[in-house]
């Protein structure tokens, strides 16, 4: 018998031999070399390729035009005290445009004198909804849009106006203003 000094004080040398008896000749494991792993591919991003292929699937049959989206500051306004639902209906063409006035070519002070004159009729004649025509100040270079910015500042000033907002684009977009004005009493 082979003196196993290694094992546990425990195993006594009749326990060896009972052992090897019962099992037969033994031999030492050796370990084997634990495998390698062969490097992993790199994850595709498959959901990720096919959302962006539904994308641009989407974008093909898009019931919006792109040429409908305009650029520009656009205006809008509720005044405090009405419900937020006037605004979003007034953005989305809900009231029937009763008048207009167009303020291109027209000097700030003008406009000024026209916007006033124009809303006081409006309003003495009961008209819920008119637009003005200021132009988006494609002409007025580093000085910005005069009139558009005019017509902002106006608006926000007057006691019968109750909103405003752009124009939808087939009405003028960023360069018209749609106005809603308070019912006369």
């Amino acid at each position: 018998m082979r003196n196993r000094s290694h094992l546990s004080p425990l195993v006594t040398d009749e326990d060896r031999a009972l052992f090897e008896e019962a099992i037969g000749p033994v031999r030492r494991h050796t370990a084997a070399e634990p495998l390698r792993e062969k490097p992993r591919p790199a994850p595709e991003p498959r959901q990720f390729e096919l959302d962006e292929a539904r994308v641009l699937d989407e974008l093909m049959t898009m019931h919006i035009d792109p040429a409908e989206i305009e650029v520009g500051e656009e205006l809008s306004y509720l005044r405090d005290g009405y419900r937020p639902d006037v605004l979003k209906r007034l953005k989305r063409g809900s009231f029937s445009v009763q008048d207009e006035i167009d303020l291109h070519q027209m000097t700030a002070d003008v406009a000024r004198m026209a916007v006033s004159g124009f809303l006081a009729e409006a309003h003495q004649r009961g008209l819920h909804c008119v637009k003005l025509i200021h132009g988006k100040g494609l002409r007025s270079r580093a000085a910005g849009p005069v009139i558009k910015r005019l017509v902002d500042k106006m608006l926000r000033q007057r006691d019968d106006v109750v909103a405003f907002a752009s124009a939808r684009s087939e009405q003028g977009g960023t360069g018209a203003a749609l106005v809603l004005l308070r019912h006369k009493r």
